[in-house]
């Protein structure tokens, strides 16, 4: 009988080499909450929280002026 894990296989998302870190540039909404709202990368497929987004785009826009 095969083991649980090799049941299962990791994908590796293709679009995105892995020494690159992915910008987000495609989300959509997969879940919401009381007060929060969950946003999966189409490119990536992580899921995160949309505030956590916004940060990114903050921080990236604060090193893209240094």
């Amino acid at each position: 009988m095969p083991s649980p894990q090799s049941q299962f296989s990791t994908v590796q998302p293709m679009s995105t080499p892995m020494n690159q870190k992915c910008r987000h540039p495609r989300v959509q909404i997969v879940a919401r909450e009381e007060d929060s709202e969950f946003v999966e990368c189409l490119e990536c497929r992580e899921v995160f929280e949309s505030s956590e987004f916004k940060d990114m785009a903050i921080e990236d826009s604060a090193l893209d002026e240094s």
